[in-house]
């Protein structure tokens, strides 16, 4: 970086970032008293020195991200190497032995296993796809140095590329120009599951089925991935997200995995050249062929020309024009991935006839998990939108035919929509709705579409529909009625939506047992159910809860909630699926996703699980395959022990005293957040001594940063609410009032004894201390000071003040409870946190001096924007 840095400035800008450079670090070290030295030399840059410095600074971090991307590799190879690997595969064996699990427990487990990452376009990726690009392009070239035996001159040469690439990094803007546009989201998120997971997710199962077949070789492995996504999809608060561009995300995901299988049938080609003179292949096989040649007589003569006496080529030949044929108007195309699926087990059972094992095992089974998983879909979709738009589009719809649906309480809606949904006959015209508003136009128009695409595209491409801010039972029997007016629902034979209210608020989920037993009891929806195996998707919201309650007092509402979900569930005999709506920082419920898994009450580990994958997370977890296997591996390690121990004590054991202590501490800390939220100054404190202004101007993601275009924290995205403390390293969303908890507890007779005891014993309260000492550890008040600086003094004298008293309470109430002298348990992680730090402090005070001018330029602007970039970069976190 600095050899690119001195030929592309100039010598006295490489040495004026060294200088700022080794300052940072010295007042770090304790070699000096103040940071007066850095703060001089920033002060003295020129717009354009202030340019170049951020850019030094952010590019760096790009760069030193790759270099711990590469280790993090490294270590995951030499401990697969030495079978070391903790929460690995072999582990997760080992566990199960251990426990004495019998093959049909084990089985068990398994077929309830099912796990759904689901990724999201939320504006949480600082990064340019174009920087991106060639970020993953040196990623490949380190990766080359670092795994293969390469020459000195080759050595050389991939060093040049890699010069030549930061070089044009450094030439390229880290600053978007235009707010992404859905389909700039759908493809990114496209990107990771068509360049990595497709080719990942055969190797976990291959390495799974290797491992269980030595220990139970009686065990089948089902299905236990299925990747989903809301990107070209979700409309909840996003306008730009229209029906026309969810068709092209599914006309897009369809074709690249059309393409992905039709490149494997390819290279299948190359492997089974057998001779079917000296082999027997089967009379299934034959039939199969036959029915082939009966349905495309001529591209079996071409066949049969090009392949003589080759069978299994013919066969694949066939089939690569039978994929073709799915988006062609020729028919004799695959109707669904199942008869795609069931050809290929025709030649699986083949081979495996004539003693091929080995080669079905290497070349086919791999693409029978990978059709399985990916389907013809590549990624299922979910659609999203609020409630009170589909309570709008229902009361106008109904209007117009002569049902007054908005005067009605809530039984009388009910009531009105079970009788819609049940009776033969649709009310609605869909395609011709009459006079009806734009919101109410936009709804109605996209569950016609929904009926098209399911005809299209198949049910499985599109068959979640999540509400936001579900508060009634009426607001889940809107869209089931809609979706029956559009005909994806037709009760009691079919039911091609799975309905998911998303509980968000402190009433929802107070008011689970009332929305969801009402659901559960209703002839309309209890038939919905029955068409979905009796499985219930219920997501919780970790943002908006934290956002409104606290990190505390959110974190246990959740956790009791769960609990109460599952029991209602339970009670009413419906599986529950939960789907936890989490977000990449621990503020947004983030954290090791494995460690949370484990976490979860006994209660709610059905076996399917599902989650959002968001932002720069996807990038941090999916951007480097091995990483990526890696935390597949992780995550069923995590989910197979989870729904294991789930079996043999179905309910969680927690204390009576522990539950009246997580009682005491969240009552406390939800009324001191309220407070601080609700206090006279607070929203301009916020907007004043964070970069939130900045944020919201980022073009970070295709959504507005707000609902309304208010800047209040009920209306403000919870996104750009964590993104802006992080950014001034207050990150008092993941910490505060957490000490205040725990000091009224002891305070009021409480025992640090039981405290310690349940850190240690109770995977909900570990979890909890340990994310919030993961957000202490990254909080810096010395530089938290200059944000405060930027506020009018009043404000800043009745709230950084405070706002660093609950931090250091918060500090040592975690570090007496978990009994460590440092916050972090990970000493990898400390160390990277203190490696960083120096070079991210520069890029703060250059950020707060910026946001002091009252003018700037459109050069210093977008040297601001670059400053958010790299302290995220630095941060290794935005929101």
């Amino acid at each position: 970086m600095g050899d690119v840095l001195a030929e592309q400035t100039s010598r006295g800008s490489f040495e004026t970032v060294e200088d700022i450079r080794t300052a940072a670090i010295s007042y770090r070290k304790g070699e000096r008293e103040s940071r007066a030295e850095l703060d001089r030399l920033l002060d003295g840059l020129s717009p354009e020195g202030e340019s170049v410095v951020a850019r030094a600074f952010t590019t760096y971090f790009e760069l030193i991200n790759l270099a711990e991307e590469r280790e993090r590799a490294r270590v995951v190879r030499e401990a697969s190497q030495a079978d070391n690997l903790e929460d690995g595969l072999v582990a997760t064996v080992e566990t199960l032995i251990e426990a004495d699990a019998d093959a049909g427990t084990v089985q068990q487990v398994l077929d309830d296993v099912l796990i759904e990452p689901t990724f999201t376009a939320h504006p949480t990726e600082a990064r340019r796809k174009t920087v991106k690009a060639k970020l993953r392009s040196i990623a490949s070239r380190l990766e080359e140095l670092d795994e293969r035996r390469v020459t000195d001159r080759e050595h050389d040469q991939l060093w040049r590329k890699i010069d030549a690439e930061v070089t044009s990094l450094w030439q390229t803007s880290q600053v978007r120009e235009r707010r992404p546009e859905p389909q700039d989201e759908a493809r990114n998120v496209q990107w990771y599951l068509e360049s990595i997971l497709f080719d990942v997710v055969g190797e976990v199962y291959a390495e799974f089925e290797d491992l269980l077949a030595d220990e139970y070789p009686e065990v089948d492995v089902p299905k236990l991935f299925e990747f989903r996504s809301w990107a070209g999809s979700d409309r909840d608060g996003n306008p730009f997200v229209t029906p026309e561009v969810t068709t092209d995300t599914l006309e897009r995901q369809r074709s690249v995995v059309l393409e992905k299988y039709s490149q494997s049938l390819k290279r299948l080609s190359g492997v089974l050249s057998q001779d079917g003179r000296r082999i027997d292949i089967g009379a299934e096989l034959e039939r199969s062929l036959k029915a082939d040649r009966s349905r495309l007589p001529g591209v079996a003569d071409e066949a049969k020309e090009r392949y003589p006496g080759e069978p299994y080529r013919q066969k694949l030949k066939l089939m690569r024009e039978r994929l073709r044929r799915i988006e062609d108007v020729r028919p004799d195309g695959y109707g669904d991935e199942a008869a795609f699926l069931d050809d290929l087990e025709v030649i699986d059972r083949s081979l495996r006839s004539t003693g091929a094992d080995v080669v079905a095992d290497e070349y086919v089974e791999p693409l029978m998990r990978q059709v399985d998983t990916f389907g013809f879909t590549l990624a299922s979709l979910d659609l999203r939108d609020h409630q009170e738009n589909h309570t709008e589009a229902v009361h106008e719809a109904l209007e117009h035919e002569g049902i007054d649906y908005y005067g009605r309480e809530e039984d009388g809606r009910i009531e009105v929509l079970t009788e819609a949904i049940l009776q033969d006959e649709p009310i609605l015209d869909l395609d011709e709705p009459g006079d009806v508003s734009e919101t109410a136009a936009r709804v109605l128009r996209r569950f016609e579409m929904l009926g098209e695409w399911q005809r299209e595209f198949g049910v499985s491409a599109i068959d979640t529909y999540c509400i936001s801010m579900t508060e009634e039972p009426s607001h889940v029997l809107e869209v089931l009625f809609l979706a029956d007016q559009a005909g994806v629902v037709s009760l009691p034979d079919h039911c091609g939506l799975d309905i998911v209210p998303l509980l968000e608020t402190e009433s929802a989920l107070n008011g689970a047992r009332r929305i969801m037993g009402t659901l559960f009891e209703n002839a309309a929806y209890a038939k919905a159910l029955d068409a979905r195996n009796d499985v219930q998707e219920i997501m919780l919201g970790y943002s908006d809860s934290n956002k409104e309650n606290g990190f505390l007092a959110a974190n246990w509402d959740l956790y009791k909630n769960q609990r109460r979900l599952a029991n209602i569930c339970d009670d009413f005999d419906v599986k529950m699926r939960l789907f936890h709506g989490r977000g990449g920082s621990i503020s947004r419920g983030g954290g090791p996703m494995n460690e949370a898994m484990l976490a979860l009450p006994n209660e709610t580990v059905t076996g399917q699980i599902k989650f959002t994958e968001q932002g720069e997370a996807i990038a941090e977890k999916y951007a480097n395959p091995q990483i990526a296997e890696r935390n597949l591996e992780q995550m069923l390690n995590a989910q197979v022990r989870a729904r294991y121990q789930a079996i043999c004590v179905p309910e969680e054991d927690v204390s009576e005293e522990w539950v009246d202590a997580m009682d005491e501490m969240a009552t406390t800390a939800r009324k001191q957040y309220r407070d601080l939220l609700e206090s006279d100054g607070f929203v301009s404190y916020f907007g004043q001594a964070t970069p939130i202004g900045v944020i919201e101007d980022l073009n970070l993601g295709s959504r507005p940063a707000s609902r309304s275009g208010e800047r209040t924290v009920e209306d403000l995205r919870a996104i750009p609410w964590v993104f802006s403390w992080t950014q001034s390293r207050c990150i008092i969303t993941g910490w505060y009032a957490l000490g205040a908890g725990i000091r009224t507890y002891l305070d009021e007779g409480g025992d640090l004894d039981v405290l310690q005891e349940m850190y240690e014993e109770w995977p909900f309260f570990r979890t909890t201390l340990d994310n919030a000492s993961l957000a202490l550890a990254r909080t810096d008040f010395d530089i938290a000071e200059h944000y405060a600086e930027l506020a009018d003094p009043e404000l800043r004298e009745e709230f950084f003040p405070h706002l660093q008293a609950e931090y250091e309470r918060a500090r040592d109430a975690v570090l007496d409870v978990t009994d460590r002298e440092a916050l972090l348990k990970r000493e990898w992680l400390d160390e990277s946190l203190r490696r960083r730090n120096p070079y991210v402090d520069p890029l703060n005070l250059l950020q707060t001096h910026l946001l002091a001018q009252t003018h700037r330029t459109d050069d210093e602007e977008q040297t601001l924007r670059l400053t958010v970039k790299g302290i995220a970069a630095g941060m290794k976190n935005t929101g």
